[in-house]
Parts: C-alpha cells; sequence; structure tokens
C-alpha cells in the first residue's frame, strides 16, 4: 500500500518537517509528501476554493482519499489501524491523505473524500498536522504488524 500526503504549504526545515520526515522514514509503506500552494492572494473563500481543487487534483488516479478537519471523525490509534488494514486487505493500493492550510479545507474535498479524520477536537497548526500523521500511520502499521511500538494507555477510569 502507498500513501500520499497532499498538504497546501511549503514546509520549510524545522522541528515540524523533521518530525514528518523521522515518521516517513520509518515507514515500511512508501510515502511521498506532495505540496500544493496559491500565491495570489484571494479573499479566504476564494483562496481555499482553489487550494481544494489543487488539493484534489493531485489525489492520484484511484487513490482512496482521506480528508484530515477537525469536524470529522475521530478515531483510537487502534481504529485507524484497524481502517487501515481493511482497506489493504479490500485492495486499496493507495491511500491519499488531504491537509488543507490555514483557512481549512474546501467543502468539495470533504464531501470527495472516502473518510474526513479528525485528529482531535484542538486546533492544530496544519504543518504540524503532518508529523502527527506520519506518526499515526508508523503507529497503525505497528499495530497491524503486531509489534510492541504501540503500548496502549491503561483504561479510562
Amino acid at each position: 500500500m502507498r500513501i500520499s500526503v497532499i498538504a497546501v504549504g511549503r514546509a520549510r526545515q524545522g522541528p515540524e518537517r523533521a518530525l514528518f520526515d523521522e515518521f516517513a522514514g520509518r515507514l515500511a509503506w512508501p510515502m511521498a509528501l506532495v505540496e500544493v500552494e496559491e500565491r495570489r492572494p484571494l479573499p479566504a473563500a476564494q483562496k481555499v476554493k482553489r487550494e481544494g481543487d489543487l488539493l484534489r487534483a493531485r489525489v492520484p488516479k484511484g487513490a482512496l482519499a482521506v480528508a484530515l478537519d477537525g469536524r470529522g471523525k475521530t478515531l483510537s490509534s487502534e481504529e485507524f489501524a484497524t481502517r487501515l488494514g481493511r482497506w489493504r486487505d479490500d485492495g486499496i493500493d493507495e491511500i491519499a491523505f488531504l491537509i488543507g492550510g490555514a483557512d481549512g479545507l474546501d467543502r468539495a474535498v470533504i464531501e470527495s473524500a472516502a473518510l474526513t479524520l479528525s485528529l482531535g477536537a484542538m486546533t492544530w497548526p496544519h504543518f504540524l498536522v503532518r508529523g502527527m500523521l506520519a506518526e499515526q500511520l508508523y503507529r497503525a502499521e505497528r499495530i497491524l504488524a503486531g509489534h510492541p511500538y504501540h503500548r496502549p494507555g491503561p483504561p479510562p477510569g
């Protein structure tokens, strides 16, 4: 299974990029980072729409799209791993994770995605989301392999 992370904005060298690179490098699944950017000074709504068009245009043909949005579904690491494992077992060859810019994702991106995923109720900088996603992908891969990297915390209560 191949992974594409298609994100708005160009990540500069720094801790956020290093975090992404660290976990992307650990993955056995091949992962590509594709960055898109709208440089024209557009009103916010037009910019979000244009960024959405750029994101959707870069989704590889036949790939399953997952939009990252704070209003999406929250999954535990185990649930995320199970979902990825199911897609893999169903013959999905590539998954494209779509990360919007500072103003979020266009509605068309969310509506075209097979899943809209939230990394929690808090708002995260879109450059940090890349690293968090890469870590969760690595964690999911380790869970599916039965590797001890993943150590779930104690049950709530």
